[in-house]
């Protein structure tokens, strides 16, 4: 679990959501706090919000409503169908005073268009966007994309650029501050994040596919008691793996039965409706112990089922770190948001139960379902080979160590899947940000007067890879360079960290200040 640390992203993020009315995407690399930050929102607040998500596993994850569901959108949601949609509760989006989308990547530019266009009608200002609610959007784009089935995709190309957020006509009018979680806590091995940063946005070179390969061993058999999770590309890989495994073990074989109460989709279940279990299976828990034992996604081994005592029985579960706990029925609760006009507050109402074990097997999952868990061992098998942008990424991320990571395939420069939309869409909205926050003339203002002093100055400095880097320098010349035959506005500096003289282009430097 993440601790808690106030870091100047964070800090910035929680004033602009809780002080301010604007619009915020919040985003960072896997393993950034992106979650910690929903949390201690939600939990700080003085704000009416609603926490929303594009699936219900995710909507389940930060105890929040799927978007369907919280606008009452049917599967075949369009914009012309928006406005014949009654809501179950129309005050509750006039007094609205936010709404936080998580797992942002996965939604699509037509659904934020369709909440626009909701809003509007039943929000508390039918001329702004969004219906003048604030909206935060947290999500990494580099991770899994919005599903747009093969009979969408020629309709969708006709109505939008993209399949992403950033692609609807909503955000195209809108201003959203831009704040990246940059201190990574899930990963500390500077070998590791280097592999994973070039794979993120695929500037892996030859060196470092050579690096990730080191790890491949096809005939790696872990030993039962190494808590090794396998990750697939696919259901059906997951799926033979963990039914070979456990027909492997020759213990009777248990049958729990889940038990479903209100409103509770079969395809937002955390685990199965009717889940087999044997002791020496591999499982994953799946939520969050409320005396601090475990958290959703921790793995461990089955050493005991006991039916004697008073029903239901008790499943011991041997941890990762040896510890032996005794795991019950859980019930997850699916929410939907209401205002109280007595409290004059937004509350939750449980609108369904889903009672369970929270345990399935866990030899292996597949990728997509493995995004915003965290694992010691990881044996990845990418099959047939990756075929969605961002998924060898969330893969790999999901490890804490390089030291951790077993691969039974190679993997090869082609597997590196990047949507460059993406690439194109984050530099560009980060250089606009940088303009609106500090205008060019300012910005050379500063550099002209550290300069004139003999100044060294800070900058922050971003590639059209979408690659930042901080960079520590003494500018000695500011004007006209010409590179491939085009101008640019160029600084020439001493650079500290590569003690040598650099050029700069001046529009790519999204933040300076002076060291004094």
């Amino acid at each position: 679990m993440i601790e808690l640390d106030l870091n100047e992203e964070f800090v910035k993020a929680f004033h602009l959501a809780e002080n301010t009315e604007k619009n915020l995407f919040i985003t960072g690399k896997a393993g950034t706090g992106k979650s910690t930050f929903l949390n201690y929102f939600r939990e700080n607040t003085t704000k009416n919000i609603a926490v929303i998500a594009p699936t219900g596993v995710a909507a389940v994850n930060v105890k929040g409503q799927t978007i369907h569901s919280f606008f009452n959108f049917k599967p075949d949601i369009t914009l012309y169908k928006v406005k014949e949609i009654k809501p179950k509760n129309p005050n509750l989006y006039k007094k609205l005073d936010c709404i936080v989308i998580d797992e942002i990547s996965m939604v699509r530019a037509d659904i934020l268009d369709c909440i626009d266009s909701f809003l509007k009608i039943h929000g508390p200002n039918k001329k702004k966007s969004f219906g003048g609610i604030q909206m935060i959007f947290i999500g990494d784009l580099y991770q899994l994309p919005p599903v747009v089935t093969s009979k969408e995709k020629g309709v969708f190309k006709e109505l939008y650029k993209t399949p992403y957020f950033f692609s609807s006509n909503v955000f195209q009018k809108c201003d959203f501050e831009f704040i990246e979680l940059e201190k990574v806590y899930r990963q500390s091995d500077s070998a590791f994040l280097e592999i994973l940063n070039s794979i993120r946005n695929n500037t892996v070179t030859d060196e470092i596919i050579e690096k990730l390969n080191q790890k491949v061993n096809p005939d790696f058999n872990p030993p039962e008691d190494d808590f090794y999770i396998y990750l697939t590309t696919t259901n059906k890989m997951a799926e033979e793996v963990n039914f070979d495994k456990l027909s492997r073990i020759k213990n009777k074989e248990f049958k729990y039965y889940g038990f479903v109460d209100g409103e509770f989709s079969e395809q937002d279940l955390p685990t199965s409706q009717e889940l087999i279990l044997k002791v020496d299976a591999q499982v994953m828990l799946l939520n969050n112990d409320s005396k601090g034992r475990w958290i959703n996604g921790d793995i461990g081994k089955i050493v005991e089922i006991n039916t004697k005592k008073a029903e239901p029985d008790v499943i011991l579960v041997e941890l990762t770190n040896g510890e032996i706990v005794e795991v019950t029925p859980f019930t997850w609760e699916m929410y939907e948001f209401y205002y109280d006009k007595n409290r004059k507050k937004i509350l939750t109402d449980v609108i369904g139960r889903f009672t369970q074990y929270p345990l399935k097997l866990a030899w292996a999952i597949t990728i997509h379902k493995s995004q915003g868990l965290t694992f010691d061992k990881v044996l990845l098998d990418i099959g047939r080979g990756t075929f969605s942008h961002g998924q060898l990424y969330v893969a790999l991320s999901r490890c804490r160590s390089l030291e951790g990571l077993i691969l039974k395939k190679p993997v090869y420069p082609k597997n590196v899947l990047l949507d460059r939309r993406i690439v194109k869409f984050l530099t560009e909205f980060q250089y606009n940000h940088s303009e609106k926050n500090l205008p060019l003339q300012e910005k050379i203002s500063i550099i002209e007067t550290a300069i004139n002093e003999g100044k060294e100055i800070e900058i922050v400095y971003l590639k059209s890879t979408d690659i930042k880097t901080k960079r520590l320098i003494k500018p000695v010349y500011i004007g006209d360079m010409e590179y491939a035959n085009k101008t640019f506005l160029g600084l020439k500096a001493f650079c500290m960290l590569r003690n040598q003289e650099r050029h700069f282009n001046v529009e790519k430097i999204i933040d300076v200040r002076i060291i004094d």
